[in-house]
């Protein structure tokens, strides 16, 4: 009987230990993509603890949003280079793939090298087009936004949300979809 009152403390013991470090664990959250989550530390280099200490916000693939946007940034030149972050940014708040937008940005304007004419001139950095023809913007940050505004409503918001069921809706182009993934391969 003896050992039955011990054994049973014992599990006592350890699950109210148990109890307190999940307790303890939880104060400080990870938020990803809006979702509180506690098992990110293996997607980053960071133990979990880091991630708390450091109250560090992985939004992308085990990315910070500085990193992700350094890695856009690396491939954006021109009149584009510097707005990586700022693609990031706006994507995620949309729930639009941020690497998947800056990659049809690059195909779209050429920006990997010198920027089109529509970057250029009009702060057009998806091609897109009104009832005019070729859409302008008053800033290279609004035709971001637009940019990336268009992609949620007309694409991700009906499910096509890959290059490969985007392509037939954005582009006439049967090569479109590989040549964005191209650009994706490249980003990450």
């Amino acid at each position: 009987m003896k050992n039955y009152i011990i054994k049973m403390m014992l599990v006592v013991l350890i699950i109210s230990s148990i109890i307190n470090i999940y307790k303890e664990n939880n104060k400080e959250k990870i938020v990803f993509h809006g979702e509180v989550v506690n098992s990110l530390a293996y997607q980053s280099e960071l133990t979990y603890n880091e991630l708390i200490e450091e109250k560090i916000e992985i939004v992308y693939k085990g990315l910070t949003l500085d990193e992700l946007g350094a890695k856009i940034d690396k491939v954006f030149n021109s009149r584009l280079k510097g707005y990586g972050k700022i693609v990031a940014e706006k994507a995620l708040e949309k729930d639009v793939d941020p690497v998947v937008a800056a990659s049809i940005m690059l195909l779209e304007t050429g920006c990997k090298w010198e920027c089109s004419s529509l970057v250029k001139y009009k702060n057009n950095v998806g091609g897109m087009r009104g009832s005019r023809g070729y859409m302008s913007f008053k800033t290279l940050d609004s035709g971001i936004e637009a940019f990336i505004n268009n992609l949620a409503r007309n694409y991700y918001a009906k499910g096509l949300n890959t290059p490969e069921k985007m392509n037939k809706k954005y582009a006439t182009s049967k090569t479109w979809a590989k040549k964005v993934n191209n650009y994706v391969n490249m980003i990450m």
